[in-house]
């Protein structure tokens, strides 16, 4: 585990995470800050809690939403193709000490 720190709202916060899981973490903590600051802006909800609410159920609305035809979640989904990648460079690997 490492320990990162993430900037939301002006606020930083140090968190715990594996080093794979890295990048995905700075990208989500990006994606909330820019909802967050975007409710903030419309300035029409007051106070970090309630604009952390509003951020979180536009969150959780965007990943009901996102389910597929057969109900696939997206996050389920990106997880196959993370691994098939890996799959696909495992097996590809020994095929580059032929060139």
């Amino acid at each position: 585990m490492e320990q990162i720190t993430l900037s939301i709202l002006g606020r930083e916060y140090r968190v715990a995470c594996r080093p794979e899981e890295r990048n995905e973490l700075l990208a989500c903590a990006h994606y909330v800050d820019q909802k967050m600051a975007a409710i903030r802006d419309g300035g029409k909800v007051l106070g970090a809690d309630r604009i952390a609410v509003m951020t979180a159920l536009q969150i959780a609305q965007e990943l009901f939403g996102s389910k597929g035809g057969e109900g696939t979640e997206l996050a389920e989904a990106r997880r196959r193709l993370r691994d098939l990648i890996s799959l696909a460079d495992e097996i590809l690997a020994p095929q580059e000490k032929l060139f």
